[in-house]
Parts: C-alpha cells; sequence; structure tokens
C-alpha cells in the first residue's frame, strides 16, 4: 500500500498523503496560508455547520433527482460522522485566507468525499465514484455555503453569549438585593454627589447586561437570513428552480437554526451589513463590560488609601515584591478582553467596506474577528460572574461613614434654604472640616428635627415630595 496518492486539479498533479481524508486543492491551501497557526477545525461549530450544509444539499439535490440516491446517502452519513465530532482534525487550512473562503469549502468537499467513498467501500480519491466538487459541492458555491456557515456558527455562538449574559446579569441583580440596605455615596467626575445604596449600583449594572442581551438577539436575527441558495453571486445559477425553499427547510431541521432565504440574494452575497451590526453590538457588550470593570477596580481600590467600598474575591497574589497585596485580577483581564474585542471591531469593519461588486473576499478575516470576540466575551461574563462578583463583600461601616462625612449632603437642602444658603454651607463645610448638619444648625437655618428627617440618607436614596 502506497504513503501516497495521486490528485489532480486545474494547477497540475500533487502527491497527497494517503492517511489523510482532504485532498489536493486542501494540501495547496496548507501551504499557500501559514499565517494565524489556528485551522478551522479551531471552531468545531464551524466545521458541524459546513457539515450540516452539505449534508442538506445532498438530501435536496437527491430529492430533486439531481443526486443518485446511494452517494447522497454516503455523503450524509460522512456529515453525521463530522457532525458527531469525528475527522475534524482533517479540516487543517488556516482560518485567514484568501479566495473568499474556497479553502474552507473545498477542504470540507475533499473530507466528506473521501469519507463517503471508504463508506461506499472504495479508496480514497476514487473521484469518478464520487467528487468533491461534482457531488458534494452541487448546487453551492464557496460565496453561498461559507457565510451560511458562518452564520450558522455565529447563530449558535449568540445563544451561548446570552445565556452567559444572562447568568452575569442574575449575579449582579443578586447582589443588588443583598447590598440593598447599604448606604453609600454616589459621584460624578469621581467627586462626591449624593448618597444612594450600593445595591442601585449592583441594580444598574444589572439593567445594563439586561439591555444588551436584547441587543444580542435583535443582532442573531439578522444573522438567521442566508444566501445559501445564491451560488456564486446570487442568480442561483446551476440550481433547480424548487431547489432554494427544500435546501433551507432541511438546513434549519438538520441544524435547529431558524435559518430563512434571503429575499434578494444578489443583495445577500455581497452585503456584509449584518456582521457589522453584529460586531458593533459585540463592541457595545465589550465597552460596557468595561467600563463596570472599572468601577469595581475603583471601588475595591485601597484597601486604606483608597475607596474601599467593597471587596473583591482574592483570587492571587498581588506582588512579587509587596507582601500582603492582592490586585483586581478579573476585572483587570476582562478590560483587557474589551480593549481586543474593540480592535476587532475595527478590523471587521474594514473588511466589510473592502467588498468589491457582488461577494466580499475578506469574510474569512471577518468570520475570525466575530467567533474570537464571541467565544472571549463568554468567557469574560462567565469568569467575572463566578470568580469575581459572587464573592464581592460590603465595607458597610466604610460606606456608612464617608455618607456622613461628605459635603455631597449639601444638595438634599437646595428645596428648603435654596441654592445660595447649600452653596454658603458647603463652602464652610470645606474650609472648617464641619459636618454640613453642624454648620445648618450653628446657623439655624433649619432645626435637628427637620435635619434629623432631610439628611436622613435613607431618604437621599429616593424620590420624596418636598411641600
Amino acid at each position: 500500500m502506497t504513503h501516497t496518492r495521486l490528485e489532480h486539479d486545474l494547477l497540475g498533479e500533487r502527491e497527497v498523503p494517503n492517511d489523510r481524508y482532504y485532498g489536493i486543492q486542501t494540501l495547496r491551501a496548507l501551504e499557500n496560508f501559514n499565517l494565524t497557526g489556528i485551522p478551522i477545525s479551531h471552531y468545531p461549530r464551524l466545521i458541524n455547520s459546513l457539515a450540516y450544509i452539505k449534508k442538506a444539499a445532498a438530501l435536496a439535490n437527491s430529492e430533486l433527482g439531481l443526486l443518485e440516491p446511494h452517494l447522497a446517502q454516503a455523503i450524509a452519513q460522512a456529515c453525521d460522522l463530522i457532525i458527531a465530532g469525528n475527522y475534524h482534525n482533517e479540516f487543517v487550512v488556516d482560518v485567514i485566507q484568501g479566495g473568499a473562503g474556497t479553502s474552507t469549502n473545498m477542504n470540507a468537499n475533499e473530507v466528506i468525499a473521501n469519507l463517503a467513498l471508504e463508506l461506499l467501500g472504495y479508496e480514497k480519491g476514487r473521484y469518478d465514484i464520487l467528487h468533491p466538487l461534482n457531488h458534494v459541492n452541487m448546487s453551492q458555491s464557496t460565496n453561498d455555503v461559507y457565510p451560511t456557515a458562518l452564520r450558522l456558527t455565529l447563530s449558535q455562538e449568540l445563544s451561548d453569549l446570552a445565556c452567559e449574559m444572562e447568568k452575569l446579569r442574575k449575579t449582579f441583580a443578586d447582589k443588588g438585593q443583598e447590598f440593598a440596605d447599604v448606604i453609600k455615596m454616589g459621584r460624578t467626575q469621581l467627586q462626591d454627589a449624593v448618597p444612594m445604596t450600593l445595591g442601585q449600583e449592583f441594580d444598574a449594572w444589572a439593567v445594563t447586561i439586561g439591555e444588551d442581551i436584547e441587543r444580542v438577539g435583535e443582532a442573531q436575527a439578522l444573522i438567521h437570513e442566508i444566501n445559501m441558495v445564491a451560488t456564486s453571486i446570487g442568480t442561483g445559477l446551476n440550481t433547480h428552480p424548487d431547489y432554494a425553499p427544500l435546501v433551507t427547510v432541511k438546513l434549519a431541521e438538520i441544524s435547529g437554526v431558524p435559518v430563512i432565504e434571503s429575499q434578494n440574494l444578489v443583495e445577500a452575497t455581497q452585503d456584509t451589513g449584518a456582521y457589522v451590526q453584529l460586531s458593533g453590538v459585540l463592541k457595545r457588550v465589550a465597552v460596557k463590560l468595561s467600563k463596570i470593570c472599572n468601577d469595581l477596580r475603583l471601588l475595591s481600590s485601597g484597601p486604606r488609601a483608597g475607596l474601599n467600598e467593597i471587596n473583591l474575591p482574592r483570587m492571587a497574589p498581588g506582588s512579587s515584591i509587596m507582601p500582603g497585596k492582592v490586585n483586581p485580577i478579573i476585572p483587570e483581564v476582562v478590560n483587557q478582553v474589551a480593549y481586543e474585542v474593540i480592535g476587532n471591531d475595527l478590523t471587521v469593519t474594514l473588511a466589510a467596506e473592502a467588498g468589491q461588486l457582488e461577494v466580499n473576499v475578506m469574510e474569512p478575516v471577518i468570520a475570525y474577528n466575530l467567533i474570537t470576540s464571541l467565544d472571549l466575551l463568554l468567557r469574560s461574563c462567565r469568569t467575572l460572574a463566578e470568580r469575581c462578583i459572587k464573592g464581592i463583600t460590603a465595607n458597610r461601616d466604610v460606606c456608612r461613614r464617608m455618607v456622613e462625612n461628605s459635603i455631597g449632603l449639601v444638595t438634599a437642602l437646595n428645596p428648603y434654604i435654596g441654592y445660595e444658603k447649600s452653596t454658603e454651607i458647603a463652602n464652610l463645610a470645606l474650609a472648617t472640616g464641619k459636618s454640613v448638619y453642624k454648620i445648618v444648625l450653628e446657623k439655624g437655618y433649619l432645626s435637628k428635627a427637620e435635619l434629623d428627617d432631610i439628611l436622613s440618607p435613607e431618604n437621599m436614596t429616593k424620590p420624596r415630595f418636598v411641600k
């Protein structure tokens, strides 16, 4: 038995290792695109999505009388093996590649063809029996296969991201309830503002995560529109008139993703607007997560010379030189993920803009950055919830003391003594170090009973009618 088999394409002949299921075009891609070192097998959902498509197409073509039933069945069985997690190591081309994803599509065509040939009892490379293009790629083109596979992958990734975001949202909401009675000072421009509860602060973060879950769902709905029956440029060349609705239904059934056929396949084949919108949503999630992490780092700063209003879980020693130092490493790492996602968004934007005429050849780098951002955000939400938020405790006495000593309390006096007198009291408190409470009493502007009611921090954390 030989160690190689001879295959040919339009550029000539090459020896392909006989123990590999990929073929000559995949071999050329391996040589041409040694870039990231990340093969497409790194993304199992992308591989499974390619198999969903090839299976749906084979079954549709067979039902329409275009593909012999025994060949279609062999292709479908080969796809099932891949979907079950087998042979993913045969998907070897670099995730970033020229050709608008042709190498990815051919990698799938060749692996599935050779698996199907073995299932039929033939040796690999017997393309006279079952051909990667004539049979596995029937009624398809890279320009509809690749974006459809990407959209199937993104939809599944978005569902997982939304699930992790919901867990994070609930974790913030739970802390909001736990800290509902903790009075603290609110701040604007890092200066004392007015009192609030620590619970209100955590509730606000829960709401902001909840809003972004909705935005993720909206972006996901756009991703479900596919150009699967477009073939090369959206005209549906080389497809049966009944192929479009049939393969779309089969693909939805096989993949579990509620895909729908685009109303205008020419537009859908060249347009990458849904990717831009999705990337923008991911950037929005990243920005807001990073802002929350900035707040967590500020509120936990100290412990003696900072705000020290909350304690983050102590996850690791923080210094090789300063004994006892513990750093906010979980918020810090989420910050860094956010910067990566923001940068990825720029790449997606530029790649989408680079489309020319009937197809955008830059989709591989769009795919790489979107999937990377989704994976990073998903892991960040999980890490932030499990290794930081759940373990946060409040320094109640510190929070209360800051409120009682704050000049910001004077804001509550505006409706009772006016802005001018309130400003006078604030300036005196700042100059003398006396409390607002004491100065108001000394000035005789309000009685002790009135002050006790007006300056009660609890009364300042919610709307209150003033007669």
